[in-house]
């Protein structure tokens, strides 16, 4: 398959960070807001990985018409190879790969030896969909980063050990909102 100039993705001005659990169960609301941000003409970022991050970035490399790009950003597999993408990423849907030597996530997910740094300094706005350690990570340092975010979820209990400050959305008209706020 050869592509024309008119296929081709091009990178926009602004990013949108989705940051999320790394398992498949919240797939459906992944999609919806990689949907979404491929209809705002953004580029999109994640971690690279499964779950979340490849749902999201299945439903925005698919939409017609987007002209944004998916990036992920690649922990490497340890603190000893630091040259070797941690194992299933990225994901196939990633577009572009930035291949780090970080390989601190979860727990360690504030850490300077962390890719979740970049996902969130590399932002104009963070949507934060349902996950665990890791996650919340990355929502602590959007914070620290004063970086625009926002927890998706149908039910405040999905996000509830976010830190506090984090404005909850329960619809994805109003993270549209949010997000057209910061990608004019």
């Amino acid at each position: 398959m050869s592509l024309s100039c008119e296929t081709v993705p091009t990178l926009s001005r602004y990013t949108v960070g989705v940051m999320g659990s790394g398992t498949a169960e919240h797939d459906e609301l992944a999609h919806d807001v990689g949907e979404l941000i491929a209809d705002l003409g953004v580029n999109l970022l994640t971690g690279g990985g499964g779950g979340v991050m490849t749902a999201v970035s299945r439903a925005f490399v698919a939409r017609p018409g987007r002209r944004g790009i998916c990036i992920g950003i690649i922990p490497c597999a340890g603190e000893i190879d630091r040259v070797t993408p941690k194992p299933g990423y990225p994901n196939r849907f990633v577009e572009l790969p930035i291949f780090t030597h970080l390989p601190r996530s979860g727990r360690e997910g504030t850490d300077d030896l962390s890719r979740n740094h970049i996902n969130v300094l590399t932002c104009a706005a963070i949507v934060a969909l349902p996950g665990e350690q890791g996650t919340a990570s990355e929502v602590t340092l959007a914070l620290r980063y004063r970086k625009p975010i926002v927890a998706y979820a149908p039910t405040a209990d999905l996000v509830r050990h976010f830190p506090k400050p984090v404005e909850r959305l329960d619809r994805l008209d109003r993270v549209a909102e949010f997000l057209r706020r910061y990608i004019r």
